[in-house]
C-alpha cells in the first residue's frame, strides 16, 4: 500500500501507519481529511493507498463520477482502473520540504455526479539517501602552543539534509595524543564539534597536527562523511578573543533594503599589541544566508546583501568567528528571524469549470470550484471572496479554502447569452492586497442566429508573382449559436471572373475562411476582381450570410524599361544624331524615351549618363531624358562622340536598360559623313550582298581610273618639253598658293592637291594614291562638294592628312570608291 522498498531496505510502512492506513467504513467526511504515508524515492507507478475504497467508492465510480486528485504539483495520481493512488513523478522529501520536520502533501480528491472534494494529506518519510558532508574538506586551524589542555575550538559542523534518525548523529576524530572530540547540540536543534586539548602543545617537538574529522548520520547502514583538520602550532597567544553574548538574536522586516545593518558584533581580547587585534571571519554559514548577508571583517557590522523574502526563508543561523593576530579565535552564533510582511497578493486556483449552462438550470446548480492560497503567514493569510451583486450567482464556502460558485436564480440566453463573473479575493493584511479573476459563462441556445462578418467588405492587397497555393486572405464570420448551430463553413458563391476560370484563381478553405490563390497573378493581365463569399452553419435549418471580398494584385518590379526612342540597332545604339558647332550651353540635341510596364514607383524612370568619350561635354535629364550641351564645344574637342545612357525605373531592385547614342558635331549632313564613316556595321546577309556588288563596281572604276592615268603618264615622258621639271598643270594638278591659307572656319576643306610627285614606275596601277601620299602639302585635304569626297570622307578629326592616307590604304581600294558612290 505504500510503494516499492526504500534504498535502506528497512520496513517501508510501520504498524501505526497500517493502521492509519485502514479505509473508513462509509467513507471520510467533507472536512476529516484521509492520511497516508509513504518514503520518498518510490518508484513511478508505486502504491500510495486504495483511494477510491477509503473514499466508499465502488471501481465502477472511479470512471463514471471521473475521480481524480489536485495539487499544486502534480506528484500523484489515480489508476482509473483500480481506483487507487498512484506515485506520478520522482518525490524527493529534501527538496519539497526542505528541512520541515514533517513533509505532508495535501491533495484534493475531487469526483462528479454531484461534484464534492476530498482532502488527502500524503505524509512523506525520509529515506537515508544523504550522506552528513561538510562544507569544506580541509580544516584549517592554527593553535598557540601556550594553549592549556582543555581549551576548546569550535569546528565546523556538516549537513545531512535527512531527517529525523537518517540526519547527523555523531562525530568521530581520529585517535591521536593532544587532542580528543566533544559534540554539542545548536540552540537550532543541529550539532557541532568542538576540538578538546587534552595535553599542552610544543611547537619545538611537532609544529603541525594532521586529524580526520567523521561525521555519521543514524540510518541503518549509516552513511558518513569526512573532512581533513590540518593544526598550525603558533607562538604564544594566550587570551583569545571573548564575544560579548554567545547568541545574539535580531529581527528583520522582509521589506528592508539591501544594505540595512543588521547588527554589529563585538568582540575583546586582553592582550596587547597585534594580539588584541581582531579580524571576523564568516564560518560555517549556508549559501543561502552567505548572499543574503556581509561582514564587515574590520567592524563585525552585518548588513543586508540582498532583499529578504519571509516566504522563502523564515530565518538564517549565521556563525561569526573573531580571531586574533596570534591566531586565537572564538566564535558566536546569530539567528536572524525575518518578520513577515502583507506582501503577497491572494491567488484564485480554479480546480473545476462549467463555462456552459443549460438556460433552464434551476438555483443552487454548482458552475465552478475554487480554492484561494495567500503565501503570507496570521491575518496576512486570512481571505475573503466576493463577486458582483448583479449577477444570478454566488459564493458558497465548502471547506478550509474552497469554494464553489452555484446559480442563485434563473438563467435566460435570449436577454443575457453570457455572463462575465469577476472573483475577488481581498486578505486582512494592512494595507489589504487583492487580486481577481474572470470567468465567462455561457448559455446554451437554438439556432437562431446566422453568423455574421467581422467586416462588411473585405479588401486585400495581393503582391504579382506570388507562389500558387499561397494564402492571400482570411474571412471570419462569428456565430453565437453552440455546437453544431455555431459551426460554420465557407463557399464562394459568386465572382466577376469567368465561370470556368474561377476555380483556377482562387479557392477557400470551407472550415478556415481561408483563401488561396490557384495561380501566380500578373499584374499587368489582371489588377482586380471581386468574390462573393457565403458562410452558412450547420444548424437545422441552417442560416448564411454573405460578404463581398476585393483582391487587388499589387505591382512588382519585374519589368524591366523599354526604350522607344531613338530607335536602337542591332548592336543597341543609335544611328547618329548631329549637334551644331555652334550649339550652346543647354541646347537639346536628342531625348530619350522609354517606358516601363510596371505601375507606381516601379516605373518611375530616371536617366544617368554612364559612359561618354567626352565627360562634361553633355548631360542627361534625370526624369526627362533630354540630352542638352553642357558647354560650347572646344578646338580641342573631337567631332564625334559616343553616350551611354542608363535608364532605371524605381523598383527595389532596380531594372535598368541602356542606350548608346553617336553624337556628331557638324552643320550639315554631309559634313557629318566623314565622322560616320569608322562605324561599325551590324552584319547583315543583305547588306553583305550589296557590299560585293558595289565592292566589284568600284574594282572596276579603279581599273578604269588607273588606265587614264597611265595614258597620261605615258604622253607626259614623251613630251618632256612641255613641263620639264616633270610637272604638268591641268584639272588634277595644280600648285597651291602658298599666300593662301586653308580655311576651315566654314566646315570646308581645300579644293586643290599637290600631284606633281610621279608615281612609282613598277606599281603604276597605284600611281594616283602614291602621289597623293608625296604631295609638298600634305596639309591639304580635298573639297566635300567636288568628286574627292571620297578620300574626304575618310579623313579624321584631328589626325594628319598623311596619316589619314594610311588608313585608307589600309582599307582598300573598294572601300574608298564606295564611300564615294
Amino acid at each position: 500500500m505504500g510503494g516499492s522498498r526504500a534504498r535502506t531496505g528497512r520496513p517501508q510502512v510501520q504498524l501505526a501507519q497500517l493502521l492509519l492506513l485502514l479505509p473508513p467504513l462509509f467513507g471520510p467526511a467533507l472536512g476529516e481529511p484521509l492520511r497516508y504515508a509513504i518514503p520518498e524515492e518510490l518508484d513511478k507507478g508505486s502504491v500510495v493507498g486504495k483511494l477510491a475504497r477509503d473514499l466508499g467508492l465502488s471501481v465502477q465510480d472511479v470512471s463514471a463520477r471521473k475521480l481524480r486528485v489536485s495539487a499544486e504539483k502534480p506528484h500523484f495520481n489515480v489508476d482509473l482502473e483500480s481506483g487507487d493512488l498512484l506515485v506520478k513523478e520522482r518525490i524527493d522529501r529534501e527538496e519539497i520540504c526542505r528541512e520541515r520536520r514533517v513533509c505532508e502533501l495535501q491533495l484534493e480528491a475531487v469526483v462528479e455526479n454531484p461534484l464534492n472534494i476530498y482532502h488527502v494529506t500524503v505524509v512523506v518519510e525520509d529515506i537515508n539517501d544523504h550522506a552528513p558532508q561538510f562544507r569544506k574538506d580541509e580544516i584549517n586551524l592554527e593553535i598557540s602552543e601556550s594553549a592549556s589542555p582543555g581549551m576548546r575550538t569550535k569546528l565546523e559542523s556538516a549537513k545531512d539534509p535527512d531527517n529525523n534518525i537518517n540526519s547527523l548523529n555523531k562525530y568521530q576524530l581520529s585517535p591521536n595524543e593532544y587532542f580528543s572530540l566533544v559534540v554539542k547540540d545548536n540552540p537550532d536543534g543541529g550539532k557541532y564539534p568542538e576540538l578538546l586539548l587534552q595535553k599542552a602543545l610544543d611547537r619545538e617537538k611537532q609544529s603541525a597536527h594532521h586529524l580526520v574529522l567523521k561525521a555519521l548520520d543514524g540510518g541503518d547502514p549509516p552513511l558518513s562523511g569526512t573532512a581533513q583538520i590540518r593544526i598550525r602550532v603558533v607562538d604564544a597567544n594566550d587570551n583569545p578573543p571573548v564575544f560579548s553574548q554567545d547568541l545574539y538574536k535580531v529581527s528583520l522586516r522582509e521589506d528592508v533594503p539591501p544594505g540595512t545593518s543588521v547588527l554589529r558584533v563585538r568582540a575583546t581580547d586582553q592582550d596587547e599589541g597585534v594580539n588584541a587585534e581582531i579580524t571576523y571571519f564568516l564560518v560555517d554559514v549556508a549559501d543561502r544566508a552567505q548572499q543574503m548577508f556581509t561582514l564587515n571583517s574590520a567592524t563585525g557590522d552585518i548588513l543586508t546583501n540582498q532583499s529578504l523574502d519571509f516566504e522563502e526563508v523564515e530565518r538564517y543561523s549565521i556563525d561569526v568567528e573573531a580571531k586574533d593576530r596570534g591566531s586565537l579565535s572564538t566564535q558566536c552564533k546569530i539567528i536572524i528571524e525575518v518578520l513577515d510582511i502583507n506582501d503577497n497578493s491572494p491567488e484564485i486556483i480554479i480546480t473545476s469549470l462549467s463555462d456552459q449552462i443549460l438556460e433552464n438550470s434551476g438555483p443552487g446548480m454548482v458552475v465552478a470550484l475554487f480554492k484561494i492560497r495567500d503565501q503570507d503567514s496570521g491575518g496576512n493569510g486570512d481571505v475573503m471572496c466576493s463577486i458582483a451583486r448583479d449577477v444570478p450567482f454566488k459564493i458558497h464556502h465548502s471547506s478550509n479554502n474552497y469554494y464553489k460558485l452555484v446559480t442563485d436564480g434563473g438563467l435566460d440566453r435570449e436577454q443575457t447569452p453570457e455572463y462575465n463573473i469577476t472573483i475577488t479575493a481581498t486578505d486582512r493584511g494592512k494595507p489589504a492586497l487583492s487580486s481577481s479573476m474572470s470567468l465567462t459563462l455561457r448559455v446554451t441556445d437554438v439556432n437562431d442566429n446566422a453568423p455574421a462578418f467581422r467586416q462588411p467588405v473585405y479588401v486585400v492587397h495581393v503582391p504579382e508573382n506570388n507562389p500558387p497555393g499561397a494564402s492571400i486572405a482570411h474571412i471570419s464570420a462569428s456565430d453565437p449559436d453552440l455546437g453544431p448551430n455555431g459551426q460554420i463553413l465557407y463557399s464562394i458563391v459568386s465572382s466577376d471572373l469567368e465561370p470556368h476560370t474561377l476555380s483556377s484563381y482562387v479557392s477557400v478553405s470551407a472550415h478556415s475562411g481561408v483563401v488561396f490563390a490557384q495561380r501566380a497573378f500578373d499584374h499587368e493581365q489582371l489588377r482586380a476582381f471581386q468574390l462573393t463569399l457565403q458562410a452558412r452553419d450547420q444548424g437545422s435549418p441552417s442560416l448564411s450570410a454573405n460578404v463581398s471580398l476585393r483582391v487587388l494584385v499589387g505591382d512588382r518590379n519585374d519589368n524591366a524599361p523599354r526604350v522607344l526612342y531613338p530607335v536602337l540597332g542591332l548592336d543597341g545604339s543609335a544611328l547618329f544624331d548631329t549637334v551644331p558647332r555652334a550649339a550652346q550651353p543647354g541646347y537639346l540635341v536628342t531625348k530619350v524615351v522609354a517606358v516601363d510596364a510596371d505601375s507606381g514607383h516601379n516605373a518611375w524612370l530616371s536617366y544617368h549618363v554612364l559612359q561618354a568619350s567626352e565627360p562634361g561635354l553633355f548631360n542627361v535629364g534625370l526624369r526627362t531624358g533630354e540630352v542638352r550641351t553642357a558647354r560650347v564645344l572646344g578646338d580641342r574637342d573631337a567631332a564625334r562622340h559616343r553616350l551611354l545612357v542608363s535608364i532605371c525605373d524605381g523598383g527595389q531592385p532596380p531594372l535598368s536598360a541602356t542606350a548608346t547614342l553617336l553624337l556628331v558635331f557638324a552643320d550639315s549632313l554631309q559634313e557629318a559623313l566623314p565622322d560616320l564613316s569608322d562605324r561599325s556595321i551590324p552584319s547583315d546577309p543583305q547588306a553583305e550582298l550589296q557590299f560585293y556588288l558595289v565592292l566589284a563596281l568600284a574594282l572596276i572604276s579603279v581599273l578604269f581610273l588607273l588606265a587614264v592615268i597611265l595614258a597620261i603618264a605615258l604622253n607626259l615622258r614623251r613630251s618632256s618639253t612641255l613641263a620639264p621639271g616633270g610637272c604638268f598643270e591641268s584639272v588634277l594638278c595644280a600648285k597651291t598658293d602658298p599666300g593662301v591659307p586653308p580655311n576651315y572656319s566654314e566646315g570646308t576643306l581645300p579644293y586643290t592637291f599637290n600631284l606633281c610627285v610621279p608615281g612609282d614606275p613598277a606599281n603604276p596601277e597605284f600611281s594616283f594614291l602614291t602621289s597623293v601620299d608625296h604631295c609638298p602639302n600634305t596639309q591639304d585635304t580635298f573639297n566635300k562638294n567636288s568628286s574627292s569626297v571620297l578620300l574626304a570622307s575618310h579623313l579624321t578629326p584631328g589626325v594628319e592628312a598623311d596619316e589619314t592616307f594610311k588608313q585608307h590604304k589600309e582599307l582598300g581600294y573598294s572601300q574608298i570608291l564606295m564611300a564615294k558612290s
